[in-house]
């Protein structure tokens, strides 16, 4: 893929309007904000500020979920770009394997995952990408483009065998969500996702921290605790290097799962993902407990 277009799917993937389901969780800053941790024990003397309450939140959170999720998602990428790489026709058997692979992946991240509350939300988000991919990025068939491919008929033709490979494997991933055999998490569908469209996992791992960032500060504007301004002027000078140095720090880190088994068992790692915030994951959970609440999760 060459950069305009690379760069032309970020620009569709940073879209805030995409119908993920992302604007109704909150990755727990709304329990966070409710069990009291946005004020300091001397208030009346020294008030917390808001900005860097928000901030002290968002480091902490993109912290822990890059170590926890990034490898998923980077094995979830590599899966489906293999797949979609070793052949211009993946036979049966490599996409049942694929499946399996990615199923183990779910499998795993369902586990570690520590409270209902994040499952919840990260189920919900997750198989809204595939219904993305399906929906709102599989090629139109209009007058103008059956056009474009005439005229272009073997990068057409190159591009037209993934994209319906892409297409088979993500309508089979829906169908098992679908009857409950996997979960559809929100990591390892982003890494199927991008996969497909071809963006590389470098880019996959950057955007997807991006947007964890970012909507924590658009829940932060929906909470009241800062204002939209803020969260761009925080976007722009704050959060840029936390997301850079978080996904430098996790780029290489993986699952330990054997991808190339037919199971997609039997990896060992010494350094694999890790939940390295304990009382976030205790506020998480705690969300459902609240007297009133914006957000669902």
């Amino acid at each position: 893929m060459d950069g305009d277009t690379e760069a032309y799917i970020l620009l569709l993937l940073s879209d805030s309007n995409l119908p993920t389901g992302s604007f109704v969780a909150s990755a727990g800053l709304e329990s966070y904000i409710t069990h009291g941790f946005f004020s300091s024990l001397t208030q009346s003397l020294h008030p917390r500020d808001k900005t860097d309450a928000t901030m002290d939140f968002l480091h902490d959170s993109l912290k822990s979920y890059a170590r926890s999720a990034l490898p998923f998602v980077s094995d979830a990428h590599t899966v489906i770009q293999r797949l979609l790489a070793d052949s211009q026709d993946p036979s049966e058997q490599s996409l049942d394997t694929g499946l399996k692979a990615i199923m183990a992946l779910d499998e795993l991240y369902e586990s570690m995952t520590l409270n209902h509350v994040a499952r919840r939300a990260s189920k919900s988000q997750g198989v809204a990408l595939l219904t993305l991919y399906s929906k709102g990025f599989s090629r139109p068939s209009t007058r103008r483009q059956r056009h474009v491919q005439a005229a272009m008929p073997h990068s057409a033709d190159s591009e037209t065998c993934w994209e319906a490979q892409a297409g088979v494997f993500v309508e089979r991933l829906k169908l098992l969500i679908r009857q409950e055999k996997t979960h559809g998490h929100l990591p390892i569908c982003w890494g199927v996702l991008t996969a497909c469209l071809g963006l590389s996992l470098e880019r996959s791992q950057y955007l997807h921290l991006f947007l964890h960032a970012r909507s924590l500060l658009s829940a932060s504007v929906r909470l009241n605790t800062i204002g939209p301004y803020a969260a761009q002027q925080l976007l722009l000078h704050a959060v840029k290097p936390l997301v850079e140095a978080e996904a430098m720090k996790n780029r290489d880190i993986r699952t330990g799962i054997d991808l190339d088994s037919d199971a997609g068992l039997g990896g060992q790692t010494t350094h694999g993902p890790a939940v390295t915030w304990p009382l976030g994951e205790i506020l998480a959970a705690r969300h459902d407990l609240q007297h009133s609440r914006i957000f669902n999760s």
